[in-house]
């Protein structure tokens, strides 16, 4: 597209960011019609300065500008936008016309459109957004994992009460055979320290599927949020009936120690999942209940995203922790060893959320 031509030898040093004003100014309905080359005295050379930015950051990304180029930017934009108003009320040239069409509609892209691709948005979310995301949920975890613990300690008191109340607590598919009638052999020989059943079966088969499982449980964590949070917290109170079960069974048969190593290796990551699922779940019922001073549909496109995004990180950890149940809780066959990787995992989550994302000069989270 051709820039349209000075028809000055000299413009006046005027600042054009400030041209907005003086173009409000300028009522349509008065019906003047200014020539093309007084319309572009004093605001060609800030059309200019635009356009040299705007290409700049096209060819090279928005990086590419200074400090003080990158802050003038939106005002050389908001000029031109003004300019483009006046210019279409007054009926000047087509040419004109097109050329301010053309620089606003890429100035717009350049200030307000996405600036990374995909990976750099994936690499500034792990990196800082969804540990921040997790730190501002820290009540709203307190919250869940309280709720999980009361169903531990309800369904351990319950079967040790009675072995037979675990076929209460625990659906089959879940049990996979474990129940009163099994013996030590059995938990130990077939469960605890089964053979590790290869690489095939381990990280493609079983992995994938305890992956499914357990992302799907940790979503529903989440979605039943929207229903003021209720649902999620029985849903929590639920997993820890079953879990406390477990650990009575397995505690009557005095391999309690066993028992929570196995579950270590993997349950550190995959718990952690749960509670980030079932916290995002409770902010947004937060919001729905108390969205302030917004209305609560306007509350939870506010607030709603940051909690999805945390719901969305949690799955990346039903990942890992698929992968750890799947294979590495059986290749590590001894209790130390698996309680010493369960401490190495829990260390290593307690650094990236509690140390990613402070550092200062990154604004932008989700």
């Amino acid at each position: 597209m051709t820039n349209p031509s000075p028809e000055f030898s000299r413009p006046p040093d005027r600042d054009p960011a400030a041209t907005a004003e003086s173009d409000r100014a300028v009522p349509a309905d008065r019906g003047l019609k200014l020539r093309s080359a007084e319309f572009r005295k004093g605001r060609e050379p800030g059309w200019r300065e635009l356009d040299e930015l705007v290409s700049r950051a096209e060819r090279r990304g928005i990086a590419s500008l200074s400090a003080d180029e990158a802050q003038r930017l939106p005002l050389l934009y908001r000029s031109a936008m003004s300019s483009l108003a006046v210019a279409r009320a007054v009926a000047l040239d087509r040419n004109l016309l097109l050329y301010l069409e053309n620089l606003a509609l890429r100035a717009y892209l350049t200030v307000y459109g996405p600036r990374t691709g995909v990976l750099e948005n994936l690499e500034e979310f792990f990196r800082r957004g969804f540990p921040r995301s997790v730190r501002a949920l820290r009540r709203h975890m307190a919250l869940v994992f309280g709720a999980l613990l009361v169903g531990v300690a309800a369904g351990y008191l319950l079967v040790r009460a009675d072995l037979n109340n675990f076929h209460l607590l625990v659906p089959e598919y879940l049990a996979g055979g474990r129940g009163p009638g099994s013996s030590r052999a059995d938990l130990l020989e077939g469960e605890l320290f089964a053979p590790w059943p290869g690489f095939l079966h381990t990280f493609v088969v079983f992995a994938n599927a305890l992956f499914r499982h357990n992302a799907l449980v940790g979503l529903l964590s989440f979605g039943l949020g929207f229903a003021f949070g209720v649902p999620t917290l029985i849903l929590f109170v639920s997993n820890g009936l079953t879990l406390g079960a477990f650990v009575a069974l397995h505690a009557a048969h005095g391999l309690t120690v066993d028992f929570l190593g196995w579950l270590a290796v993997h349950g550190v990551t995959e718990i952690l999942a749960l509670v980030l699922c079932g916290a995002a779940g409770l902010a947004v019922a937060e919001k729905i209940l108390f969205p302030g001073p917004l209305t609560r549909l306007e509350s939870l496109a506010v607030h709603g995203r940051r909690a999805a995004g945390v719901a969305a990180g949690a799955v990346g950890l039903f990942f890992v922790a698929g992968v750890l149940e799947g294979g590495f809780r059986q290749w590590i066959d001894n209790t130390p060893g698996r309680f010493a990787f369960a401490l190495v995992t829990a260390l290593a989550w307690l650094a990236y959320f509690g140390l990613s994302g402070r550092e200062k000069g990154h604004g932008r989270h989700p």
